[in-house]
């Protein structure tokens, strides 16, 4: 009696620039096969290779469009795409949804010095050191914020349809990073929001606060903002021009 053969079954993929950054050296930038057994979706089998489904904006299955929902094939020849940056390709099925109004962002432990940066450009930006990924994938869902995250686990989550993995692990590196991959240079209201919680800043009139002041602020400083939430008092000080420095750096090379 002949026994049952198990069929060998495969589809060959590749991913084009910025995924590849999530795929071992020897499958980058290239066509490669790749083995499977049951009938996953192809969302199921991007992100068994490292990549998240949120960082992916297309996908061709035989030159035709997908949805993350397609079961793979035998022989299937499968495209995987990033955002597009400058080729417009609404005629065909993009998986991100139309990009936010109002970007608006949730950050994980890991960036707490970016949110600092976030805020201090005007950005939308919550961020906690202790919120369990739950409540961040919860908070993005429900408030439309996209989630910035260096934890791959949280960005497979199926709940989640906006996030990005932060690349860079130097903070000012990774200001620039975000304010490119979002196009956010038009979106920077520096020193207008609080560093400290979010909150948008307000004016305040120097004599109202005089008595909390340090000696040499008094003396030099005649214009004030305060957060209404937390009561943090700001002022033009030294962090305020080499903040200005990066900030104009900013702008330009989002010119260029």
């Amino acid at each position: 009696m002949e026994k049952n053969r198990i069929k060998s079954r495969a589809v060959f993929l590749r991913f084009y620039e910025e995924l590849n950054d999530f795929l071992p050296p020897h499958k980058r930038k290239i066509r490669f096969e790749h083995n499977y057994s049951g009938t996953p979706s192809v969302k199921d089998l991007i992100e068994s290779l490292g990549v998240p489904h949120t960082e992916v904006d297309l996908i061709l299955v035989n030159g035709q469009s997908a949805t993350f929902k397609y079961k793979l094939n035998n022989g299937d020849d499968i495209s995987v795409y990033p955002e597009f940056e400058s080729m417009d390709i609404t005629p065909l099925q993009k998986l991100r949804p139309a990009p936010l109004r109002r970007p608006r962002f949730i950050l994980d432990v890991h960036l707490g010095s970016l949110a600092r940066y976030m805020r201090m450009l005007g950005i939308d930006t919550l961020y906690r050191n202790d919120y369990p990924d739950e409540e961040i994938i919860e908070i993005s869902v429900s408030g439309k914020r996209a989630i910035l995250t260096r934890d791959l686990g949280i960005l497979k989550n199926g709940r989640v349809k906006r996030g990005y993995f932060v690349r860079n692990t130097e903070p000012v590196k990774q200001i620039e990073e975000v304010i490119n991959r979002f196009d956010l240079a038009r979106n920077i209201k520096e020193f207008s929001r609080c560093v400290k919680c979010n909150s948008r800043l307000r004016k305040i009139k120097k004599e109202t606060i005089i008595d909390i002041l340090p000696p040499k602020v008094k003396q030099q400083r005649n214009e004030f903002t305060f957060c209404p939430f937390c009561g943090k008092v700001y002022w033009k000080g030294t962090h305020y021009e080499k903040m200005k420095k990066l900030i104009n750096s900013l702008k330009h090379s989002a010119e260029l």
